[in-house]
């Protein structure tokens, strides 16, 4: 396995490049290739690249720079709203409770299958959003209310997380979980407050560098906004991403090209490294053939909880019945979230290496397929 960084990443962007290239001779979304490409070069295949503690770096970096650049795009008032809570508590409650039974019925231990459960609660929203940014579908209500309910999914996730953990170790506290919750709205509502005094800021510093000539200036300052919003989300015990696009939600309203541009660039750069890493995280030889049975009724209900979970929430919101089942299939990718929470359970020695070797099975299909359906719902809207 290579131990050269510079090496590591430059295949890291050939692959990423062959992955456009693919996707483009056959017109399906680049985000599914490059996972596959990924599983090729992981230990899973060849072996020639790994998952080291370099490229998670640069992973997590491509995942918050993409969710920043997804929340430049977004509008706050269309994302938090009644309508997407809803989506996103029914969207955790369903498919926690079939991963929850589902686990019980194979046999497993309560405690395991509360992990399970939780690990379907997820929705990858960089994997979805990555997919309607691609097809220009950002600005539609559909999206609007999967990106939305996606991350108050994240939220609700990562607080049934804390639970599960606490369970499973012993130390389960509703002190803690309310300090999270309510540390999450105490963000949540400076974020908001803060929108237009740092918009104003950096309009200033933008109008200052442009007169120098140094639109540099506006990138790093809008680029340490993002990592800093980032950083404090993690610091609260919510995701890093989730506050990545919290400050793209802060500065969607500042129409400055430079900045829009410059994180364009980096977010098409370190997104790839992040796609294609999810593909290293899976290695087949890990699962047991007894195992493949439960895998694909895991995938089943991954899939099945998440769509009805979210589709009638959505349908009942006033969303159309064609949006409805975009928002339903759009909610399904749990991708790089699941597999965070399956490697959370195992290091914490919660869960087995079979049953997180079924999550990241589940998280990696769940990814794979949705592109594929969303493009094609999008493409038959003219027979709606």
């Amino acid at each position: 396995m290579l131990q050269n960084t510079g090496l590591e990443i430059s295949i890291f962007l050939f692959a990423a490049l062959v992955g456009y290239v693919l996707a483009v001779r056959v017109g399906q979304s680049a985000v599914v290739w490059m996972i596959l490409i990924g599983m090729l070069l992981g230990p899973g295949f060849t072996g020639l690249v790994g998952y080291d503690g370099t490229v998670e770096v640069l992973a997590e970096i491509g995942a918050i720079l993409l969710l920043f650049v997804i929340g430049l795009e977004s509008d706050f008032k269309d994302i938090y709203s009644a309508k997407n809570g809803l989506i996103a508590i029914a969207g955790v409650v369903v498919p926690f409770a079939g991963g929850f039974l589902l686990s019980r019925l194979f046999g497993f231990s309560s405690v395991t299958a509360l992990f399970v459960g939780t690990a379907l609660t997820a929705t990858s929203i960089a994997i979805t959003a990555h997919v309607l940014k691609e097809m220009g579908q950002l600005g539609s209500g559909a999206a609007k209310a999967i990106i939305g309910a996606a991350v108050i999914d994240d939220v609700l996730g990562l607080l049934m997380l804390g639970i599960t953990t606490g369970i499973g170790k012993g130390s389960f506290s509703f002190g803690a979980l309310g300090v999270l919750l309510v540390s999450a709205v105490i963000f949540f509502v400076i974020a908001v407050l803060l929108m237009p005094v740092i918009s104003e800021i950096i309009s200033r510093v933008n109008e200052w560098a442009e007169s120098k000539g140094s639109f540099q200036i506006t990138i790093l300052l809008a680029m340490a906004v993002a990592f800093a919003y980032s950083a404090v989300a993690e610091l609260i015990g919510l995701s890093a991403i989730v506050g990545a696009f919290i400050a793209g939600v802060t500065l969607e309203n500042l129409e400055i090209k430079s900045y829009r541009e410059g994180a364009a660039y980096l977010e098409m750069i370190f997104s790839a490294i992040f796609f294609v890493s999810l593909g290293l995280l899976i290695d087949l030889k890990d699962i047991g053939a007894g195992s493949w049975l439960f895998i694909a009724a895991l995938i089943a209900v991954a899939v099945a909880t998440k769509v009805a979970g979210c589709f009638f929430p959505a349908l009942f919101a006033g969303l159309k019945p064609r949006d409805a089942l975009i928002v339903g299939v759009g909610m399904v990718p749990r991708g790089e979230v699941a597999m965070i929470v399956a490697l959370f359970g195992l290091t914490a020695g919660i869960i087995s290496q079979g049953i997180y070797a079924a999550i990241v099975v589940m998280a990696l299909v769940t990814t794979i397929i949705v592109p594929v359906f969303l493009r094609r719902l999008y493409s038959g809207a003219r027979a709606y």
